[in-house]
């Protein structure tokens, strides 16, 4: 988040939540959104397929058809820069491209977003006033943006639409996405990209490269690495023989279950470290076991870019450690049996004692982290990154004044459909993701007895006039079919959905949405299509 989530909560005379069940999924943010409507007045437009939870705090909801967001911004921006409501001095004095951005979305009237989006015009006018004429606005969105073949394009047209506004660098504007899973910035701020080493710092850049060599004692490639939806289809291909999987269930988590078990049949070496047995299991040569968040210390990166202490609770039980051990010592027989290292390498041992030298580690060689240390999280201060040196206080608003290259660059963006749409043989459009009692695989929730007395198996949320359509006469089990695969589940019928559209999660291994999702793929980002593919829908009688 370029902002931080007291900041929109308290100051954003506006809200854009789009593609992000928030109440949901980000439950805490979700309550403090909800308080910002009640008790200061604050708009909120949600812009989703779905009548979600948070639509009924909504001043309008825009219930937009899945895979068409481009063309709703785009529609949103045409109508801002019609009326004038554009921040004029905000576009000259920091930004570029603007010209070019602007031919491309006067192709978007609202008459025509309409007959893509299914949005109504006089829905798209009353958004555009509300979102320019209360400032700040600020942007919220999650996986509902990102995973689609446009995902890249869907998040630069939020950004196009925030400078357009000028609600860049203030108070209660931004460009927010919420991240799906715990620690998920965290994770990216330490090189868990196949193109950057930790703090973003290019695997292509030169300088970059022969710092971490330096430190670390070892040669490295200036090589991008591949993306987790690149090695486990190349692993089915055996170009990848062996798989590290830390803490993720693809089985469940990947789309198109199918292929996914054929690429873990067909790799030769695969090491999974857990907590509990997964549907991955079954396909591990070697378990490590991993700990909890409670039986561990060290820190989380949310995601507002705030770094937080995580104390140890309990002792791990049995033979499991945190995994910075495990990942410390499989390094250090690696390193045994290979070439040895540069001896002055200061960082090339591997022979850590705690966490908190490790976080000694980052900050020396991750500019964005050179003043954090455990004994300032420790302290109690809020550090949100960057914070340049051991005095600096953190960064909780970005883009203060400047962005980090100099000046905004708006991109023109033009709609793309999705790669899978409905037709005759497959009428219905799937769209998928999590609900609040059950997270991603499950392995938690579901061992635990109260989430599963009130969400007790896997339900397809399916549009009244289809049940009807489709003859349930008092049936509540129904079949979906993909072109890749089927599943039985009970159907829950509800308006949530809008007719020919139904939404499943992965929640359950007995019935789980990704069977029937396929791996198209974002050209840049790598990331499925997990929100929109086609289905047909029968009864399971």
């Amino acid at each position: 988040m370029s902002n931080s989530m007291d900041d929109v909560a308290n100051h954003a005379q506006a809200l854009l939540i789009i593609g992000s069940n928030t109440t949901e999924q980000h439950p805490v943010f979700g309550s403090m959104l909800r308080q910002a409507v009640l008790r200061r007045g604050a708009k909120l437009v949600v812009a989703d397929p779905r009548r979600i939870d948070i639509t009924e705090f909504a001043t309008l909801h825009l219930r937009h058809q899945p895979g068409t967001d481009v063309a709703l911004i785009n529609g949103l921006m045409h109508i801002i820069v019609q009326n004038g409501w554009e921040d004029k001095q905000f576009i000259a004095e920091r930004t570029e491209g603007f010209e070019d951005f602007q031919q491309v979305i006067q192709e978007y009237d609202p008459e025509r977003v309409s007959e893509i989006t299914g949005v109504p015009v006089d829905d798209l006018v009353k958004a555009a006033e509300i979102l320019s004429l209360n400032k700040p606005m600020a942007v919220m969105w999650a996986m509902g943006i990102t995973q689609h073949i446009v995902g890249v394009r869907n998040v630069m047209d939020l950004a196009n639409l925030q400078m357009l506004l000028g609600n860049m660098g203030v108070l209660g504007g931004g460009v927010n996405p919420l991240r799906g899973q715990n620690n998920v910035q965290g994770a990216c701020d330490m090189g868990g990209l196949p193109n950057v080493y930790p703090g973003y710092q290019a695997v292509t850049s030169a300088e970059a490269r022969q710092k971490f060599e330096a430190a670390w004692g070892v040669p490295l490639s200036d090589q991008i690495g591949l993306t987790v939806t690149e090695m486990i289809p190349a692993a089915g291909e055996g170009k990848v023989k062996a798989l590290y999987i830390l803490g993720e269930d693809p089985v469940m988590s990947d789309p198109d279950t199918n292929h996914i078990r054929h690429c873990l049949e067909t790799c030769e070496f695969i090491v999974l470290q857990e907590l509990f047995p997964s549907e991955t299991s079954v396909y591990a040569d070697v378990l490590l076991p991993g700990v909890s968040f409670a039986e561990k210390s060290g820190s989380f990166t949310n995601t507002e870019r705030r770094v937080q202490i995580v104390r140890q609770a309990i002792q791990p039980l049995g033979e499991a450690r945190p995994d910075w051990q495990i990942t410390a010592e499989l390094a250090r027989r690696i390193l045994q049996a290979g070439p040895r290292q540069a001896q002055d390498a200061p960082y090339a041992s591997w022979d850590y004692t705690s966490t908190a030298e490790i976080m000694q580690e980052i900050a020396a060689l991750t500019p964005i982290y050179a003043g954090v240390s455990h004994a300032r999280l420790e302290a109690g201060e809020r550090l949100q990154w960057p914070v340049k040196d051991g005095r600096h206080p953190g960064t909780p608003i970005l883009h203060v004044g400047q962005f980090s290259r100099g000046k905004g660059r708006f991109m023109p963006i033009e709609h793309v459909p999705p790669a899978e749409l409905p037709d005759d043989e497959y009428p219905m459009l799937l769209s998928t993701g999590r609900v609040l009692y059950h997270w991603h695989g499950g392995q938690m929730t579901r061992r635990a007895q109260g989430l599963l007395a009130i969400y007790s198996e896997s339900l397809i949320e399916l549009n009244p006039e289809d049940a009807q359509r489709l003859g349930l006469n008092g049936n509540r089990r129904v079949r979906v079919t993909s072109r890749r695969g089927s599943i039985v589940a009970q159907a829950w019928i509800t308006d949530r959905v809008p007719p020919g559209m139904v939404y499943a999660n992965f929640h359950f291994p007995e019935s789980p949405a990704n069977e029937l999702t396929l791996a198209a793929l974002d050209p840049v980002a790598k990331i499925p299509e997990y929100k929109v593919c086609a289905v047909k829908v029968e009864s399971a009688t």
